[in-house]
């Protein structure tokens, strides 16, 4: 009878399990991080790097620190910090350009849209007046829409150049602007100019809003860099003290420096997490 129970039970088991979602994994978590870090490269408008060249760079960043710093304060736990450091800095400078990109091309859409309208309006077709983004468009813009306009004179299927110009923009703006734009080639009618200046004015309000919100974040965003800064500079600075800096390669030094390390991460990402503002996602890929 117990046997028959516990086969029940297993039966059970099975079926809860194999009833779960069936939504594709990843192959890896190491494909998947690296999918997302060859985003994050595409977004910041980094063409030229791969996500194995940045990590070679984060590498390289990391020894050079820990020899610099090793040879300023001859302490090994204090140079293992700042190599720590220089790890992540190459990743946060990628993050960064990965910003100022999505701001500056939010801030670039209505007027790439507003010449859109005005082409169709003067009666070019979508399609060219797609194009002509290359030329008329803003200046940022021009080299993807210049790459959408050869791929269509190529193949001439719109919907498939909407999704390579999506693809090279990498832009939750522009996942907007194509869906948009594919839907009113596909729908067609009169009504295009009027779609086009009203997607035109909320992307405007869009970007105001959210300028004038980052702009009071900021203060706090930079404050906080400040307060998390502040010790380790004070570290580097006891390196004319090597005496002092000894200290830090006991156990005791090992784990105090472990300690704060650990204290300022943690309450560095608190911040950011109670501070950030959402972030439009790329649900239109």
């Amino acid at each position: 009878m117990g046997a028959f129970l516990g086969l029940l039970a297993g039966l059970g088991l099975l079926l809860i399990w194999r009833s779960g979602p069936r939504a594709p994994q990843r192959s890896s978590t190491r494909a998947g991080w690296s999918t997302r870090r060859e985003e994050m490269i595409k977004q910041a408008g980094v063409e030229a790097v791969s996500s194995s060249q940045l990590l070679v760079m984060q590498v390289v960043a990391s020894l050079l620190a820990l020899v610099v710093i090793q040879l300023l304060t001859s302490t090994i736990a204090v140079s293992a910090c700042f190599a720590v450091f220089a790890f992540a800095a190459p990743l946060g400078v990628v993050a960064r350009m990965r910003k100022n990109r999505l701001v500056t091309l939010r801030e670039l859409w209505p007027e790439a849209i507003d010449n859109l309208a005005s082409a169709v309006r003067a009666g070019m077709s979508l399609p060219e007046g797609v194009s002509g983004l290359a030329t008329k468009g803003p200046e940022p813009l021009r080299a993807p829409f210049a790459r959408f306009g050869a791929a269509y004179r190529a193949s001439g299927r719109f919907s498939d150049c909407l999704d390579s110009l999506k693809a090279d923009l990498a832009d939750p703006v522009a996942d907007r602007v194509c869906e948009t734009l594919r839907v009113a080639r596909e729908v067609g009618g009169s009504d295009l100019g009027t779609v086009l200046r009203t997607l035109s004015e909320l992307l405007r309000v869009d970007a105001r809003t959210r300028s004038e919100l980052e702009t009071r974040q900021g203060w706090t965003v930079n404050a906080a860099r400040l307060a998390v800064a502040a010790p380790w500079l004070v570290l580097l600075m006891l390196g004319t003290q090597s005496t002092t800096l000894k200290a830090f390669d006991s156990s005791g030094g090992v784990l105090l420096l472990a300690t704060g390390g650990a204290v300022c991460v943690l309450a560095y990402r608190i911040m950011l997490r109670i501070g950030r503002l959402p972030e439009e996602p790329r649900v239109l890929r």
